[in-house]
């Protein structure tokens, strides 16, 4: 199933140019139920992505639709039932509409008016309809919403904005080689990969339910908070619960019942609250959420290289000696990080090889073989 999922990505990112971490966002968002926001000027194929990555799940129940200032909420909940009115009941017709799918679609959402917004943010965030008063329970699974532009402020929509827990900002193409791929349009010759079930992806967001958080993910979390407080930046604790499944989900993907400390990378676009927030929010986030794995791993080999370099000059005793014991050390540390990480154990054992291997260079050369 997973690499069915790599198959898709890699065909949508051929046939959308610079759209890779847009692409990899919208899997994460649908495993976590979540929802996603594409802000970009007109002709960034914002519905032309989306209304592809539609097609990529086999029988998902798919609603797309424009929104205007002049929209009513028949065009997206649908007409009341004629019907049912003449007995005096007011209820709407669902079918087709948004109360009844499961991945949903809206352009121009900013531009949903005072009519159809209440029942919007109910739909969008506990997944329910109030028909005739009565609370129907949509299938729901993700929303994805359109703009050209941010909501102004003022204009009661800040509710609204906040619904998205990812948001992307897409601009046009920006590389030659990819502008004029997009011209020649090669990717139309691709064959298509394997649909998804609903079944493979219900499947999906069950392991990803079960995915654990360790305690160094969480603490990570914690000082992302307090750094994002210090600058002024407060997501709310909604925010932040609900970002939990977004990690799951992205530690999903990847086949793993672990979390780790790089999968919070995913929240550097969605824990910033204004546009001005945004870069300093996701400077914060990946400092915090740094491969540490592969930090210790890459000082641990620089450490080896560099006391070999220092012997190879200098074969006295005196250096001899404290390279071999800085090699110690990182074998050590190593042992360490392999029991802290254990999933990543082979990448340890290259290092530890190279630093054994560095230990028996140094012996010959300070026994002047």
């Amino acid at each position: 199933m997973l690499n069915k999922i790599t198959d898709i990505k890699n065909h949508l990112k051929v046939k959308f140019m610079e759209r890779e971490e847009v692409i990899d966002s919208l899997f994460v968002s649908i495993v976590a139920r979540q929802h996603t926001l594409l802000i970009g000027p007109p002709g960034t194929a914002k519905s032309a992505l989306v209304m592809e990555f539609s097609k990529q799940f086999a029988s998902l129940s798919y609603f797309q639709w424009l929104l205007t200032r002049f929209s009513t909420p028949e065009e997206l909940f649908g007409p009341v039932s004629l019907q049912e009115l003449e007995k005096g009941v007011y209820k709407r017709n669902t079918a087709h509409k948004l109360p009844e799918t499961q991945l949903t679609f809206l352009d121009e959402i900013f531009k949903a008016n005072s009519a159809i917004l209440n029942a919007l943010l109910t739909a969008i965030n506990e997944r329910l309809f109030y028909n005739n008063g009565t609370p129907v329970k949509m299938p729901l699974i993700s929303v994805i919403g359109g703009s050209n532009e941010y909501p102004e402020e003022g204009e009661g929509l800040e509710a609204l904005f906040d619904r998205f827990l990812l948001r992307f900002e897409l601009d046009y193409i920006g590389e030659d080689v990819n502008f004029m791929s997009m011209l020649k349009n090669d990717s139309a010759f691709i064959q298509p990969p394997s649909q998804l079930t609903i079944d493979e992806l219900l499947q999906l967001q069950d392991f990803a339910d079960m995915v654990t958080i360790p305690e160094d993910v969480l603490k990570t979390l914690l000082r992302i908070r307090n750094e994002l407080k210090d600058e002024g930046i407060r997501p709310s604790d909604r925010r932040f619960r609900q970002s939990l499944s977004l990690i799951k989900a992205q530690a999903a993907l990847e086949g793993r019942n672990s979390a780790k400390v790089t999968d919070i990378l995913i929240l550097k676009n969605g824990l910033w609250e204004t546009v001005d927030q945004k870069a300093k929010t996701i400077e914060i986030v990946e400092n915090h959420a740094a491969d540490q794995f592969k930090m210790e791993l890459d000082r641990i080999t620089q450490i080896s290289k560099e006391v070999y370099a220092a012997v190879q000059q200098d074969s006295s005793t005196e250096v001899g000696m404290e390279a071999t014991t800085k090699l110690k050390a990182s074998l050590s540390d190593l042992v360490q990080l392999e029991q802290k990480y254990p999933e990543r154990s082979a990448e340890v054992e290259v290092i530890k090889k190279k630093v054994i291997k560095a230990q028996e260079k140094i012996g010959s050369i300070l026994l002047g073989i």
